[in-house]
């Protein structure tokens, strides 16, 4: 599996080779903004056969923007992932029908692992609702970005004291960025329309619950449009979150393993596998009940913090524009990819064999001077962390689990590659490539944004 900086270096040429440019920003004054909110929480026909019911609703929330001459839409909704086939539907129809380029529009899983399984035929339909009625709400609007700091994501990755595996797990001193990066759109007279905030996190406390939840994204969100009296619309944007998990975890890893007993009583071992959903778990047993109620209650409670950080970075803002240039941009790139020949969760050398290259769809949002680099996978926090640190803005940021999904699997870091977790033991990527493809790329298109003004 050698020759992988050959293929990024001439992979990379050719995909901003092939860049689709938006048109070229004016920088005019006349910005306007217009938010919605729009229920896509699956019917009872919809829900999975294990599931039990709905913990909290589902949401697609989309924000527009117009300076005059150029228009793009941010969309996020409450999903696990954006299917190519969704995106492609998505995008096509708002260009086609309300006049935005697919190169300036940004749409983002929150990656919640509780929303459940297909959705029917109107799902696509809901999603450009919110947009249309979003653009039906502009209005003058000016634009004001800063960061906060909240602790509630941590580093997932850790060798086991027990078994001297690599494992699943709390790593305080693992790579972790606590930014908060939140956009504040308002009227001229200082009343909200949308905030967009970034930040990385896995949506995974509700997972065990088998019901349908926005898990923390979900319950962030609605906190902070709570708090402005439903006057604004909160749209969550996933950071790199791929080696990132809540820091309060705990019920989920006891709920485990209760699962390992209950199915190791029937001849069966999964302490090296996850079954799907909550199957294996007594609810009427006092302990599985107190931990799931438990899960329910840290959704909220950490829904909370991150919401309270996010309404004090709003609250703090000094500085908003009214001139705002938009520009968007989107380009491939090709890393070599591998197939894996064995099997094990995490904890064991995995063996692998050549496989075909890897797509991985780069995208570029330019808002004022914020600049949101796109990726359509999970990718490793510090990925997103390097991308920060070589860009010229410093209103940078990644949006993963945007505008389609990647083949890849996890995109993990070149330093992750070797550590036997199952992030990394199921990347479809070979070593060396990705993580430098991705930022070089995003940057590049970055470089085209500053010239164009």
């Amino acid at each position: 599996m050698r020759g992988s900086c050959t293929v990024v270096m001439v992979t990379l040429i050719l995909g901003i080779t092939n860049a689709s440019l938006a048109q070229t920003p004016s920088g005019a004054s006349s910005f306007r903004a217009g938010a919605a909110r729009v229920d896509i929480t699956p019917s009872a026909s919809e829900l999975p056969k294990n599931n039990l019911g709905i913990l909290d609703r589902l949401y697609a929330r989309a924000v527009v923007l117009d300076n005059g001459t150029t228009s793009a839409a941010l969309i996020t909704i409450d999903a696990g992932a954006i299917p190519d086939a969704l995106w492609e539907t998505v995008s096509g129809q708002i260009e086609k029908e309300l006049g935005i380029s697919s190169a300036r529009v940004l749409l983002t899983a929150t990656h919640t692992h509780s929303a459940g399984g297909q959705r029917g035929s109107n799902f696509s339909q809901k999603i450009v609702e919110s947009v249309r009625l979003a653009k039906q709400r502009l209005t003058a609007a000016r634009l004001g970005y800063g960061t906060g700091v909240s602790s509630i994501n941590v580093n997932r990755q850790i060798v086991d004291p027990k078994t001297g595996r690599w494992w699943e797990g709390a790593n305080y001193e693992g790579p972790s960025d606590k930014t908060v990066a939140v956009l504040k759109f308002e009227n001229p007279d200082g009343s909200p329309i949308a905030v967009y905030y970034n930040y990385s996190v896995h949506a995974v406390l509700a997972g065990q619950l088998d019901q349908i939840s926005g898990d923390i994204p979900g319950a962030a969100s609605r906190y902070v449009e709570e708090s402005f009296d439903d006057r604004v619309v909160a749209l969550w944007s996933s950071g790199a979150a791929g080696d990132q998990n809540p820091i309060y975890f705990q019920q989920t890893y006891d709920l485990r393993e209760i699962r390992v007993k209950d199915y190791a009583k029937r001849g069966v071992d999964i302490s090296n596998a996850m079954p799907p959903g909550g199957e294996g778990l007594n609810r009427s047993d006092p302990t599985v009940a107190r931990l799931m109620n438990q899960q329910r209650q840290m959704v909220s409670s950490m829904g909370q913090f991150l919401g309270e950080e996010v309404m004090r970075v709003v609250r703090g803002m000094k500085r908003t524009e009214a001139t705002v240039p938009l520009y968007g941009a989107t380009t491939t790139i090709r890393c070599p990819g591998r197939e894996r020949t064995n099997e094990g969760r995490a904890g064991f050398e995995g063996t692998y064999k050549e496989a075909g290259p890897v797509e991985i769809r780069l995208g570029l949002l330019r808002i004022g001077d914020v600049m949101i680099g796109a990726v359509n996978a999970e990718v490793f926090n510090p990925i997103a962390q390097r991308l920060k640190r070589e860009s010229p803005y410093k209103a940078t940021m990644m949006a993963t689990l945007t505008n389609g999904a990647a083949r890849s699997g996890y995109i993990p870091d070149d330093g992750s590659f070797g550590k036997y977790t199952f992030e990394v033991l199921s990347s479809r990527l070979q070593p060396g490539c990705a993580e430098s493809a991705i930022v070089n790329g995003i940057l590049t298109l970055i470089d085209g944004a500053r010239t164009a003004r």
